[in-house]
């Protein structure tokens, strides 16, 4: 395919106009003279310098990657329809439909920018944290850093014992349970040669612990409303796990709360504290 220039830069611009900073969980800041977000404000939350994405609004520069494509896509919160007219238009071919991608979608983003005071995170169908809030970040550790088959919280519960340092050691067993009988469903529903199948296949090969409890072919292991965590300075703190899933995209939104006046309350204020910036 080849890159539609004009058609590329008219989109963005039309696309950038029509947000504005409350849109994408930016603050408004001082008054401005037209409206819509600024280019430096879309390269920032692109993750690409201001002079790369001015370019593509000037029909100058290199073809965008499929990579950068993808950037711009969730920078611009488009929907998956645009996000795939944003591929074409840049010369590549959109991500096959289906489960498995990594575009959030405009509706989920826009009630995780209003979940600023809470430990939240954006999750996969495999568990793989696409974003966090600052406490959840505080609560888990950072786990959008992470690479490879690593970045799934099923693989790393059988692959990495410090993986279960965060959670109640009776809950082990459990846990252990839930995500081998979460991995068997969605290799059955999404076949072979699916990221639920390598996943299934890297820990059949490497984890003894996972291979006995696969054996067992449970299936529908849901998980409990509330978790127990262990964290490592407040020590241990019960939450309740509410879940919105995204049907276009297999995403969940994951918000953990306390029951006011309990102690996990109270060790959710500290955590804030935990999660302030130094200097704040």
């Amino acid at each position: 395919m080849t890159i539609d220039r004009a058609g590329l830069a008219q989109f963005l611009r039309h696309r950038r106009e029509a947000l504005g900073p409350a849109d994408v969980g930016l603050p408004a800041g001082q008054r401005r003279r037209t409206a819509g977000l600024r280019r430096e404000e879309v390269a920032l939350l692109s993750h690409m310098s201001t002079d790369y994405y001015s370019r593509l609004e000037q029909e100058r520069g290199p073809q965008p990657s499929e990579q950068m494509v993808a950037s711009i896509a969730q920078g611009l919160h488009l929907s998956l329809a645009e996000r795939d007219h944003l591929y074409r238009l840049a010369g590549h071919t959109p991500p096959a439909p289906g489960a498995g991608g990594e575009h959030i979608t405009p509706g989920m983003l826009r009630i995780f920018d209003r979940l600023g005071d809470t430990p939240a995170e954006i999750v996969t169908e495999v568990g793989e944290t696409l974003r966090q809030t600052d406490l959840g970040v505080a609560l888990t550790g950072d786990l959008v850093g992470l690479r490879g088959p690593q970045r799934s919280i099923g693989y790393r519960w059988f692959a990495d014992p410090a993986a279960r340092r965060l959670y109640h050691p009776d809950d082990h067993d459990f846990l252990s349970r839930m995500f081998a009988s979460g991995l068997r469903g969605l290799v059955a529903l999404r076949g072979p040669g699916s990221r639920p199948a390598e996943l299934a296949d890297l820990l059949l090969a490497t984890s003894a612990e996972f291979r006995a409890v696969w054996d067992l072919h449970e299936v529908g292991v849901r998980p409990r409303e509330v978790k127990r965590f262990v964290h490592p300075e407040l020590g241990d703190l019960e939450l309740a796990c509410q879940t919105l899933v995204d049907p276009a995209s297999s995403h969940s939104l994951l918000v953990y709360t306390a029951v006011p006046g309990s102690e996990s309350h109270d060790k959710l204020r500290l955590l804030s504290v935990i999660a302030a910036p130094s200097g704040a």
